[in-house]
């Protein structure tokens, strides 16, 4: 009889030995996975923090890859995946934008890479709609005619005022080319709070609003308005027209 009590309680404790060492292996394992992170983490932040970027009309948002990082970095489990269209980014930013123009494939894949990225910070049950209205036979797609991170600031401001906690909060993103004009139109929930701010902001987009002029002359419109705290945003550009008138000068 004691020897059978002896003998379950020498088992009993081998399998508690077994499922602690187990347990132990695999925190030690995950400490190891995380260190790995931060450290990737960090070279990124090194690289950033080094990056002096100019066009030869405007300045990054310094802002923006800090951004980045952040909401990287509070998301692990999608690291590797966001990593990896941060990578498109940087590339995007430190060899296209050398030129002064893209075409609009370039600068609609770099957003495309700009919106993953920033839709690790919401839901995966967040209302986050982005269509892309264009035929890509149409001969300007390919053409060089649009300066290079013009959606950044549109898409930014979208992604860090929008109203993240309302039930009915939402972003949604267009890109449209028709007959020759190029919208970009992004809608979004704001809080009173955010209208508040915004107010007192807007040095991004009167920036932005200076570059086009500079650029694009008289081709372009943008447009931001507020109403019953739906923040809406819309950038055309005729590039056809400017185009003729690049040919014609």
């Amino acid at each position: 009889m004691y020897n059978w009590f002896w003998i379950i309680g020498i088992s009993i404790i081998i399998v508690l030995l077994t499922i602690i060492f187990i347990l132990f292996y695999k925190l030690q394992k995950s400490e190891r996975l995380k260190q790995e992170a931060e450290e990737q983490f960090e070279i990124l932040e090194i690289k950033v923090q080094n990056l002096r970027l100019e066009t030869l009309e405007a300045k990054l948002n310094p802002h923006l890859f800090k951004n980045i990082l952040n909401s990287i970095q509070s998301h692990t489990y999608q690291a590797y995946y966001t990593v990896d269209k941060l990578s498109n980014v940087l590339n995007y930013v430190l060899y296209e934008t050398k030129n002064k123009f893209v075409t609009l494939k370039e600068e609609i894949d770099f957003s495309k890479d700009l919106i993953e990225i920033n839709k690790v910070k919401l839901s995966p049950l967040f209302d986050l709609r982005v269509k892309i209205n264009i035929d890509e036979k149409d001969s300007i797609y390919e053409k060089t005619l649009i300066a290079p991170l013009i959606s950044v600031d549109l898409i930014e401001n979208a992604f860090k005022h929008t109203d993240i906690q309302h039930p009915e909060a939402f972003i949604t993103i267009l890109f449209e080319l028709k007959k020759g004009v190029f919208t970009l139109s992004i809608t979004n929930r704001i809080s009173e709070k955010k209208k508040m701010e915004k107010e007192k902001s807007g040095l991004g987009l009167q920036t932005l609003e200076q570059r086009l002029s500079l650029i694009y002359g008289d081709n372009f419109k943008l447009d931001n308005f507020v109403e019953k705290n739906i923040h809406v945003s819309t950038l055309k550009i005729s590039l056809l027209e400017y185009k003729n008138q690049m040919r014609i000068t």
